[in-house]
């Protein structure tokens, strides 16, 4: 090599090392502002003098209308920088001071409307599931009737899982996105009131139709109902309760899901006697879908009676009405003057934090938002390909291929209901003491087998129907058993806290979609899958993405149990 040659490669590795480390500095610095970002807005009022706090509360209740409040004020800006130091503030009285003690050592002694507020939560989460599961019973009477049988042919099979899977089409592309214009405009209460107005609406419209068209066009609506819903129930729960109880209404929303479907089995079982009238043909399966609208029928009535999020109260400048919210929600004048307070520096610090910023575009170019993408977009993806919603879509026609009777295929599919709601309790300790990703990686091995199991079932011959019936049963009840308490609750509660709290609502709403998108993609293919690979194969599928599942946890899905935002931002695990 020439001399000339020599000094162009020292040139060119030159260049190529300046070009590194400039990169490696630039990487250091998107860090550097992440790690600002997320210390700000974890406590805004840190570092703050007594004196500059009691100014600043000050300022602000003058500033905001809220001048005859201002010594609550000045009390609740100096407990919200520090919580815990309540004891050694001068300005609070010993009846502040007791509320504030109650409030750490009976964290459930809330005020009946906070209470009222989560029962109408609840009940979202309960639509939610009896919409995803009334159409398991109904499978068995509208296909034949419409002619799309999915056992007649391929084709059918493929129009039988469109029609299935019709709402999930909508979240995924259209309605999960609608959330964030909806709430601006119409707030957490218009927003949940018109997702159920729709979702009542669109179940008695799939009571009326009469082709298999029809009936798509009328769940792909209903998916405008179900999409923002699932994106505002949670959050709206979040932003009007106490920190104390927070993280379990988190776990609450796919509890009770899981008992909106098992109720939605009930109804299936309730209905499936019905004759038919004259000039009504299927009134039973007709009123198994429609029954999914009472309950957004009682939302719709009862919504408006619950406070609006005093957060979104304030991020509209009506900061009068957010405190009438907080009062409403709090014990006394001094948690809803400090909840206030520090919502509005935090909203503060997020406005100027987000100027000039693209933040769905950092969820893939900063390394600890990518990070937090990456693991909640890897278990909002495998709730669906675990192969749940298979059975909670198609258990009925499951258990019909592999012997049951229509009925006795409905009652199965209620007992997979109620075991997949009752062995979600468990996970209200075990997700805070054995941590998320300890449960995942225990419960997914476990889906495997049962899924196996099941398939396998499908072996034994007609000769020895009884035990295979017996096997089958049991496996599509152990799975739930194991499925319910790990990667039923974990995958909005883990997306719920990994995002840093600057991209959180963008990351959510990312992940919302990515759930919905692939619950259409089981939902669509399962038919068609069932058809060409038979039961054995299908749950073998599934059984292997399980399998696939446990890799993907061990390897990119780092724990968050114990863990605070400076630590994940780290990339640190837990002792």
């Amino acid at each position: 090599m020439s001399a000339s040659n020599d000094k162009f490669y020292e040139k060119k590795n030159d260049s190529t090392s300046e070009e590194f480390v400039k990169e490696s500095r630039e990487v250091r610095h998107i860090d550097n502002v992440v790690e600002n970002v997320n210390a700000k807005l974890a406590n805004p009022l840190a570092g703050l003098s007594r004196d500059q706090l009691i100014a600043d509360a000050s300022k602000f209740v003058h500033s905001h209308g809220l001048g005859h409040l201002e010594e609550e004020f000045q009390k609740g800006a100096l407990i919200a920088q520090d919580p815990s130091a309540f004891e050694s503030l001068p300005l609070l009285t010993d009846e502040d001071r007791n509320v504030l003690r109650r409030e750490v050592t009976h964290k459930w002694d809330q005020p009946m409307t906070l209470y009222w507020l989560v029962i109408m939560c609840s009940l979202g989460a309960a639509v939610q599931g009896m919409d995803e599961s009334v159409i398991n019973g109904a499978n068995l009477f509208f296909a034949p009737q419409f002619g799309i049988d999915p056992n007649s042919s391929s084709r059918n099979s493929w129009i039988f899982g469109l029609v299935n899977s019709a709402p999930y089409l909508c979240c995924g592309i259209i309605g999960c996105w609608l959330s964030a214009p909806l709430n601006k405009y119409f707030g957490r209460r218009g927003t949940i009131f018109i997702a159920a107005t729709l979702s009542f609406l669109a179940c008695i419209w799939q009571g009326l139709t009469n082709t298999w068209w029809h009936l798509f066009i009328a769940r792909f609506v209903l998916g405008f109902g179900i999409g923002p819903k699932s994106a505002t129930v949670p959050v709206y729960a979040a932003e009007c309760t106490p920190p104390a109880i927070r993280g379990a209404l988190v776990m609450m929303w796919q509890m009770w899901t899981a008992f909106g479907i098992m109720i939605g089995n009930v109804c299936d079982i309730a209905f499936f006697h019905v004759p038919d009238k004259p000039g009504i043909t299927g009134l039973n399966w007709r009123l198994m879908l429609s029954s999914a609208g009472i309950p957004a029928l009682v939302i719709m009535s009862q919504v408006w009676f619950c406070p609006e999020s005093p957060r979104w109260l304030i991020s509209k400048g009506r900061y009068d009405k957010a405190y009438e919210s907080l009062l409403r929600l709090r014990h006394s004048p001094v948690q809803a003057a400090r909840d206030l307070y520090y919502i509005h520096v935090l909203l503060e610090a997020e406005a100027e934090i987000m100027t000039g910023r693209n933040r769905f575009l950092e969820l893939f170019t900063v390394p600890r938002n990518r990070r937090a993408t990456l693991a909640s977009l890897i278990v909002m993806f495998m709730q669906q390909f675990c192969g749940v919603n298979v059975i909670a879509y198609y258990s009925s026609n499951i258990f019909s291929q592999s012997g049951f009777t229509n009925l006795q295929s409905l009652i199965a599919s209620w007992g997979f209901g109620m075991l997949n709601w009752l062995f979600a309790f468990p996970a209200v300790w075990t997700i805070d003491t054995f941590g998320r990703r300890n449960l995942l990686l225990t419960t997914f091995p476990l889906m495997a087998i049962f899924l196996l199991m099941t398939g396998f079932s499908f072996f034994i011959p007609d000769s020895a129907e009884k035990a295979r019936l017996a096997v089958v049963s049991i496996g599509i009840y152990l799975f739930a058993m194991a499925y319910s308490p790990g990667e039923g609750p974990v995958p909005f509660t883990y997306s719920a806290e990994a995002f840093p709290l600057y991209v959180r609502d963008v990351g959510m709403s990312l992940a919302t979609s990515v759930l919905w998108f692939f619950n259409f993609v089981v939902a669509i293919t399962f038919p068609p899958l069932l058809k060409a690979f038979k039961p054995e194969g299908a749950f073998g599928w599934y059984a292997a993405w399980n399998v696939a599942g446990f890799v993907l946890i061990l390897l990119f899905v780092p724990e968050t149990k114990a863990l605070s935002l400076e630590e994940l931002d780290q990339g640190t695990s837990p002792p």
